[in-house]
């Protein structure tokens, strides 16, 4: 059948519908229908379908009104709920608390200043499903500054139920402290120390994180910007014993947070409050000099326990770490050396032919500002008069230290029964948890800093609301590190591991999928952020069908293999 079109020369031309047939060898043909009452649409779709073609054109079939990246915050979005998260924020819910999830999911997909968020929410400016899933409609910055003094009043209850589902007697927490520059002068919290991000001339705020043994952020404080990390420490203990309810405790810090001063007076004379630390280098130095840290402690391993009446009731494990003795001395070196080319400067100055420098005050100055820039001062003896100066290396201070180079003393009352030398070694050395949560934090997962708000309040809310992201994303990496280049196959590692004191090694899995760029089951592996972006790829669409008036519906694009695996560990489904 065929639709036939035959030309009238005064008037419209006849729509026939006709078939052909074979009669007597003869191809003949008949017609079925006259349709020149149909209007011209509905000829060219029965032409359509008798040809076996569509019967619109796809573009008059529907229209992608609207796409979202959506991949992306299911995963983060859905992680957090079935986590639970969502019920430890508030047990109802209501519109704040939704702003506060959509912070928290906002500061894994996309780092932004509170208005750039807010517009990232609102329907008509979305950059992402995100306020969509939510139902939040319109979002501005002021309901979600709302929003934050909403969490920071519930802190205290938030993070005691994190510490009830994470922490319990006896266990390990991990404590450290870092600081984050601020943009600004009127925050009270923002005052200048100790500058870890290197702004000089920045003012800063300073704040501690408590982690469990694995690395899971539980509580996280907020000081002034001159704090001293031990000042941070008797808030913390307070937080474990008082609010948390925990009798008897383990606390990791490292030799700069818990000082002897510490212990002595806020952690000794608690019933149930232990610590691993380890000492400062002038410790490790009179212990060298009364002669119990000797080079034959490690003729046949590299760690020993010993005891000093200087630490009444404390484990001494002393640990050498040869690849950290090499790079201490290759550093010390070049420092040397840096030192010896500033001296030198100053000495050509006190010999040269045309205003040369004089005078021992005059010459002390210049010397004492090079000699310290690289902190190398002790290791030179100086001879300054009017007329000029000199200098030569202490061999003797530079091979007494050089003799300590990869040598580090942990300290502990925890008995061996409890946690044995390896185990303690192990338990100090995680602390690089706390600063891996850090680089999360600061760089380009979360990017606490800069920091803008100018309420102490707000400052709080802003970094809990980055505790609790990466909360989030912590729990993600769990999951997602078969397909990451995080080593999921720890255990291995561990077990073929000859001592605490050696490198970490990852394990043949991993350095497997490092080397291929492809998992066992030959996906691309990713880093957490790429993985993030491949994931935002898979979109949401509001398609229209048909004409302005016809049926709208939602659709989602098909996930690739990656995204199907990710969602798949993730234990999600769209």
């Amino acid at each position: 059948m065929f639709v036939h079109t035959i030309p009238n020369r005064s008037s419209p031309p006849a729509v026939l519908l006709r078939e052909s047939y074979r009669e007597a060898g003869k191809v003949k043909n008949r017609t079925l229908a006259n349709l020149s009452h149909w209007p011209s649409g509905k000829v060219q779709a029965l032409r359509r379908v008798l040809r076996g073609e569509a019967v619109v054109e796809p573009a008059q079939a529907f229209t992608i009104e609207r796409s979202l990246p959506h991949g992306h915050v299911a995963a983060v979005l859905g992680t957090l709920r079935r986590g639970g998260l969502e019920r430890i924020l508030h047990a109802r819910k209501s519109r704040t608390r939704d702003l506060v999830v959509a912070m928290i999911v906002a500061r894994i997909v996309a780092p932004q200043s509170k208005l750039a968020t807010a517009r990232g929410l609102d329907a008509e400016t979305a950059l992402s499903s995100l306020g969509e899933e939510l139902d939040l409609g319109s979002a501005d910055a002021d309901e979600l500054y709302a929003a934050m003094d909403w969490l920071i009043a519930r802190q205290g209850f938030i993070e005691k139920k994190l510490a009830a589902r994470h922490l319990k007697e006896g266990t390990l927490v991990l404590y450290d402290v870092t600081s984050s520059y601020f943009e600004g002068t009127k925050c009270p919290l923002a005052k200048f120390g100790h500058n870890r991000d290197g702004k000089k001339g920045k003012l800063q705020i300073v704040y501690g994180l408590l982690c469990t043994r694995e690395g899971c952020p539980v509580a996280v404080e907020v000081f002034e910007g001159n704090t001293a990390d031990p000042k941070t420490l008797a808030r913390q203990i307070e937080k474990l014993r008082g609010r948390f309810g925990l009798k008897r405790v383990v606390l990791v810090g490292d030799r700069g947070m818990i000082t002897t001063a510490r212990i002595e007076n806020e952690l000794r004379p608690l019933d149930g409050v232990d610590w691993i630390t380890a000492l400062r280098a002038p410790a490790i130095a009179a212990l060298a000099n009364q002669g119990l840290i000797q080079p034959s402690l490690f003729d046949e391993r590299d760690l020993a326990e010993i005891t000093s009446d200087e630490y009444p009731g404390e484990r001494l494990i002393v640990c050498r770490n040869p690849f950290l003795a090499d790079e201490r001395t290759r550093k010390r070196n070049e420092l040397l050396d840096a030192t010896e080319r500033e001296l030198e400067k100053i000495r050509a100055a006190t010999q040269r032919k045309r205003r040369p420098l004089r005078g021992a005050d005059k010459i002390g100055l210049r010397v004492g500002a090079g000699r310290n820039r690289f902190k190398m001062g002790k290791h030179f003896v100086l001879d300054i008069t009017d007329d000029g100066f000199t200098y030569r290396r202490d061999t003797d201070k530079i091979e007494a230290e050089a003799a300590r180079d990869g040598i580090y003393v942990i300290r502990t009352p925890v008995d061996a029964d409890t946690l044995d030398t390896q185990a303690t070694v192990r338990a100090y050395k995680g602390l690089s948890a706390v600063e891996r949560a850090f680089r999360s934090f600061k760089t380009m997962d979360l990017k606490v800093r800069p920091i803008h708000h100018r309420l102490a309040d707000r400052v709080r809310a802003h970094v809990l609301l980055c505790m609790l992201a990466y909360y989030v994303e912590w729990h993600m990496r769990q999951a997602l590190a078969p397909m990451l280049f995080d080593d999921d196959d720890k255990p291995t590692a561990d077990a073929q591991r000859t001592s605490a004191v050696a490198p970490a090694e990852r394990s043949s899995k991993a350095k497997r999928k490092a080397a291929r760029k492809r998992t066992d089951d030959d996906l691309p592996v990713h880093s957490f952020q790429t993985l993030l972006q491949d994931l935002a790829t898979l979109t949401k669409n509001r398609v229209r069908f048909g004409t302005a008036k016809s049926t709208t519906a939602t659709m989602l694009t098909s996930p690739t293999p990656v995204q199907q695996r990710a969602l798949a560990l993730l234990k999600l489904a769209l």
